[in-house]
């Protein structure tokens, strides 16, 4: 019988993430992060198995996301028309971390970043597109002077997938002074499902900021 109330809900969680000096990097992959940004994986919680391992890294230039999706038989499935309906990766930050608010406020981000969908005629290009979060109190700037970086590895059986999220596409960055964020992840695949950071679609994660857990930037 499954709980009522799932299990991680009942916590609040606060990751340490791991400072990389150099990022990001030049040539194929953008990131590479080691063993060590690797985000735990809450679902099992809720005997939930994940297929995407999620790490997580940065600097004063920015945070850096990869994800490495196995398991796969097809090709993701992607359309940047529709990015929060297409296979990928969906990334809220809170440059504030006020969890305190059910409404976002303007250093609320979110991100959709997907394996394919860009690069012409052919779209297997990854591609990423920044998003107003709904029912927020004032929007987040959308990005113009730093575009997102993005690099993709396809594989047989999945996808290593990167993304660095420039300071100056996350308003009021600022390790210095506020060295937390707010953070919350989605990834979706038409063929293997949903994966969540914590709680799933039956509570409002992707417009309250009160559902998203903390990342503390460590300098160590």
């Amino acid at each position: 019988m499954s709980a009522v109330v799932p299990h991680q809900f009942l916590f609040r969680f606060s990751i340490p993430v791991h400072r990389v000096a150099r990022l990001p990097k030049r040539g194929r992959m953008l990131l590479n992060l080691p063993t060590e940004c690797r985000l735990p994986a809450f679902g099992e919680l809720d005997d939930v198995q994940p297929f995407g391992e999620l790490r997580i890294g940065w600097n004063e230039k920015g945070v850096g996301v990869s994800v490495d999706v196995r398991g796969k038989r097809e090709r993701p499935r992607c359309r940047i028309e529709e990015p929060t309906e297409s296979d990928g990766l969906q990334l809220w930050v809170d440059t504030r971390n006020t969890q305190s608010i059910h409404r976002a406020s303007r250093f609320c981000h979110h991100f959709c970043v997907l394996p394919a969908g860009a690069g012409g005629e052919s779209q297997q290009q990854p591609a990423s597109v920044q998003l107003p979060i709904a029912r927020a109190r004032e929007d987040a700037p959308l990005v113009k002077s730093a575009p997102i970086g993005t690099s993709v590895q396809m594989r047989p059986d999945g996808y290593q997938l990167e993304v660095w999220l420039p300071a100056e596409s996350l308003n009021g960055f600022d390790p210095e002074a506020n060295p937390s964020l707010g953070f919350y992840y989605l990834l979706q695949d038409s063929e293997l499902g949903e994966q969540f950071l914590t709680v799933g679609r039956e509570f409002p994660f992707a417009h309250d900021p009160s559902l998203w857990c903390t990342l503390e930037l460590i300098r160590e």
